[in-house]
């Protein structure tokens, strides 16, 4: 036992050096692909953690690709050369548990390829698959127009989220992200570069949008945009009973679209979390904190309406709805208007704000979820009361509020409640400690246990299975397609290998 010391002294060693220690020859790329592999310590450290902050998954090396051209080439090798290395496709690391990581292959630093060129009639754009979505908010609104599904937070890219649904406050009405594409041009796991719409190779097209990675890489996507608003009208309303609550926001979503708002949704505020008062004016933050503390639990109902021109009719006619016809607590609503880029971006002070105090770059085990309506009430009561509102503490946001079903198209991969019209997307946003991740992730479990127990027909979203079986249920009547199609343009899985389907 002598030696243990020194035993434990030369793993740390290893475990810091082992990034420096990975050479390009771990994978040999042949001088005619004409391809740079970069195996540096700060771009394989970079490449191998993501927000979530839970797993390091080391890449045996990164490209960035000055072209979609040398991705196929890439790809193409891979599926056709002596030695099979795999393959995922990175564009802000925003995912959870590895999903966009390779161990010991290649990742593909897809923000190497971004840019936004818009139509002439400025009806669609053409997106680079690595460009964030904050950037085409920026290049489409100087020219009146944009995007109308948006996810909260912008500083994500477009492959990224094409890739998973990309869902906000925006989904009941214009549908996800995924919903709101015209074309694709995506490189499959044999290297061929195909363009793909509802009616040119539309197997791929459906398969692609929301099929996480798994049968090519977006390298460029025809976006659908409307007209840009110049402000939004922002609300907050606090609520003390649940059925209320989830009656209001059911009423909003079943609006006509001018009658209604353009964005909804909704968190709580829980007496063992964080209660942030700051939305409402300072004559109402004690009283607020003291009616989270004697109720428990608090409702936030969160809307917007955009607009240009304030004195146009209908603006009134929708703030008098809002003020006089919901069931809201009375004296607890504020407004604040602000400029349409400012909304969409409101997510990014509260990033700065979180890394200004060090809590950015921490562990996010978060739980997505889809809900039916029918079932909401009891996950309320099984879940939300008896699990989250019982921990000594939570840290973290939790976001509760409805969508219409028949936004989302069930031809593409992704997948979300089917038996009813209306579904809930559920957002526990956890934070955490390196040293408190298993106690959230064990928490998580629980919540997925209760719901399966109770017969809540729940879906997960951005979730990470690791056993066949779960990726079988989580597609349901999907998964035959789901499989041959990874068989038809991915045959020998060398993509996104980090979602543990295949």
């Amino acid at each position: 036992m002598a030696d243990l010391p020194l035993m434990i002294t030369l793993m740390t060693v290893l475990i810091y050096l082992l990034p420096s220690c990975i050479k390009s020859s771990e994978i040999i790329l042949p001088k005619s692909l004409n391809l740079t592999l970069l195996t540096d310590p700060s771009a394989i450290s970079a490449a191998s953690h993501d927000f979530g902050n839970i797993t390091t998954v080391i890449p045996g090396g990164v490209i960035c690709p000055s072209s979609p051209a040398e991705i196929s080439r890439l790809l193409s090798y891979a599926s056709n050369g002596e030695r099979k290395f795999q393959v995922a496709a990175r564009g802000q690391g925003h995912s959870l548990k590895g999903q966009a990581a390779v161990l010991n292959g290649v990742i593909v630093n897809m923000t190497c390829l971004a840019g936004v060129v818009i139509s002439d009639d400025m009806k669609y754009a053409d997106v680079a698959g690595g460009t964030l979505w904050v950037d085409v908010l920026k290049n489409t609104a100087e020219k009146g127009v944009s995007p109308v599904s948006w996810t909260d937070y912008l500083h994500v890219s477009i492959g990224g989220t094409l890739s998973n649904a990309g869902i906000g406050g925006e989904v009941f009405r214009n549908g996800p992200q995924i919903s709101n594409v015209l074309e694709l041009d995506v490189i499959t796991g044999k290297g061929e570069m195909l363009a793909c719409s509802s009616q040119l190779n539309s197997e791929l097209f459906y398969g692609v949008l929301g099929g996480l990675g798994q049968f090519g890489i977006i390298t460029r996507a025809r976006i659908v945009l409307n007209h840009a608003p110049k402000r939004a009208k922002w609300f907050r309303m606090l609520y003390s009973d649940f059925t209320a609550f989830t009656k209001d926001q059911e009423r909003l979503i079943s609006m006509a679209d001018d009658a209604g708002v353009d964005y909804l949704e909704g968190q709580l505020f829980m007496s063992n979390g964080v209660v942030d008062t700051s939305f409402f004016p300072q004559s109402n933050q004690s009283k607020i904190a003291d009616l989270v503390k004697s109720h428990g639990i608090i409702y936030v109902l969160e809307v917007a309406k955009f607009y240009d021109d304030p004195t146009l009719p209908i603006i009134g006619q929708v703030v008098d709805m809002l003020t006089r016809t919901l069931s809201y607590l009375p004296g607890f609503i504020s407004m604040h208007d602000v400029a349409y880029f400012d909304f969409l971006n409101r997510v990014k002070a509260e990033e700065d704000k979180l890394r200004s105090l060090g809590l950015w770059e921490v562990p996010h085990p978060w739980l997505n979820l889809y809900v039916p309506k029918s079932q909401i009430l009891d996950f309320h009561n099984g879940v939300v009361k008896d699990i989250l509102l019982k921990q000594n503490s939570t840290s973290g946001l939790t976001l509760l509020y409805p969508s219409n079903r028949n936004k989302w198209d069930n031809r593409m991969s992704a997948m979300v409640t089917e038996e009813e019209d209306v579904v809930y997307i559920i957002g526990i946003l956890q934070s955490a400690t390196p040293q408190n991740v298993p106690e959230v992730e064990s928490l998580n479990d629980s919540i997925i246990r209760v719901c399966k127990d109770s017969g809540i027909k729940i879906k997960q979203y951005l979730m990470h299975y690791t056993r066949k079986e779960d990726w079988v249920e989580h597609f349901g009547t999907k998964w035959s397609d789901f499989s041959k199609r990874k068989d038809l343009f991915d045959p020998k899985k060398l993509l996104s290998p980090g979602q543990d389907i295949f």
